[in-house]
């Protein structure tokens, strides 16, 4: 009898108890709502490598003076004297040779005083020159003109054409690239967009020779492979020079319809800048385009620039041809032919004058009359340019 009244008493405090491991009801949580539990916060896309490379050239550009941004607007010929510390002095953007810079020189004298610029770059505001030539090959070599450079002068675009079609061409072009970069250069004013074929004309020598859609496929294969060599392209000169004058030496007035331009001389520029891949610029004459503005040369009419920028659809570097023409020199009475190119729409301004013009600029915008947003757009522009041709950054 006690050994069954223990049993009982041991059964009943068993089913008294909690299952193993259980909770009691009273103390079960809640389980909260779905909607009220807190949501993982999404994790931000990683930046791709264009915006990585946007951002690379606005903060760049967010740590430069006025005058910095401003120098490196100046794409200029080597003066005779100073040009290292000019370098510092005026920030440049970048400079070009031209055959008095190149004759006599050995290939290791002109590599070392090309790096000497660089090297005044580097210790000023750390952004690489632009290092520019004319070599079109024919009557326009500034560095194949001399022998210690190359046994011969490289070719026109005409004779390597018609010695071997477009892969003759291509061939020249490379062995243009290689020679300039093996020297310093990373800019090549080239190749001659222009559509000639008629031998009286003056451009007609340094063009294809040929129709304008010869001509563009011309021009997009010479810059596709300059891209691919790294080498800097430069199509001249927008909006096209058809028959007209040399621009050196007075004023060339086109008075073709717009028609005309559209059918023929803009093939070869919308050829030339969308194979470019971002390596390659556009340079305004100074020719004065009379369908849309009969009053200024190209280089300095803003309606000739929202042409390229709009109607072809260029977002790159344009530049102007060099402003100490004879073409040019009367359109600003005070001299700040620099100004009016800037607010044209040009970012690259070329010229022999930089050491008046520069100031000018700086001066214009301290007063209020050019706009910093300008030169910030401009010099936007030649930043991204740079980072394109592996200059600065990525």
């Amino acid at each position: 009898m006690k050994r069954f009244l223990t049993a009982a008493l041991a059964a009943l405090l068993l089913f008294s108890l909690p299952a193993c491991g259980g909770t009691p009801a009273d103390d079960v949580p809640e389980v909260p709502d779905a909607d009220t539990q807190p949501q993982e916060q999404d994790t931000p896309p990683e930046p791709t490598p264009e915006e990585l490379a946007a951002q690379e050239v606005e903060d760049l550009l967010a740590s430069m003076t006025l005058e910095e941004k401003v120098g490196q607007l100046f794409f200029v010929q080597v003066p005779d004297a100073e040009a290292v510390s000019d370098v510092s002095t005026y920030h440049l953007g970048g400079y070009i040779l031209f055959g008095r810079d190149t004759a006599d020189q050995t290939a290791d004298s002109l590599i070392q005083t090309i790096q000497s610029y660089q090297d005044a770059a580097a210790a000023d505001t750390g952004i690489p020159l632009l290092i520019g030539v004319d070599e079109e090959g024919g009557t326009v070599v500034r560095v194949s003109s001399n022998p210690h450079l190359r046994s011969t002068k490289f070719p026109s675009p005409q004779k390597a054409y018609a010695s071997g079609g477009m892969e003759a061409v291509l061939a020249d072009t490379r062995e243009k690239d290689l020679l300039l970069s093996a020297l310093g250069f990373n800019v090549n004013l080239a190749p001659v967009a222009d559509v000639s074929t008629d031998p009286n004309d003056f451009i007609y020598d340094r063009t294809l020779g040929q129709d304008a859609s010869a001509t563009a496929d011309f021009v997009s294969q010479v810059v596709t492979q300059m891209s691919a060599d790294g080498m800097g392209s430069v199509l001249k000169h927008f909006p096209g020079y058809g028959n007209n004058v040399d621009t050196h030496t007075g004023i060339a007035v086109d008075q073709r319809p717009l028609e005309t331009f559209e059918a023929s001389d803009f093939l070869p520029f919308q050829a030339g800048t969308e194979a470019g891949g971002g390596k390659t610029a556009v340079l305004v004459s100074h020719n004065i385009m009379a369908a849309v503005d009969d009053t200024l040369p190209a280089s300095l009419s803003p309606a000739v620039h929202d042409l390229l920028r709009e109607q072809l659809g260029f977002d790159g570097v344009v530049m102007t041809d060099d402003l100490a023409m004879e073409a040019v020199a009367a359109y600003s009475a005070d001299g700040a032919v620099a100004v009016m190119a800037l607010e044209a729409g040009n970012d690259l301004v070329i010229t022999t004058d930089y050491r008046t013009q520069i100031p000018k600029v700086i001066e214009a915008v301290e007063s209020g009359a050019l706009s910093e947003d300008t030169i910030d757009t401009a010099c936007r522009r030649v930043l991204t340019w740079k980072q394109e041709l592996g200059m600065i950054g990525r």
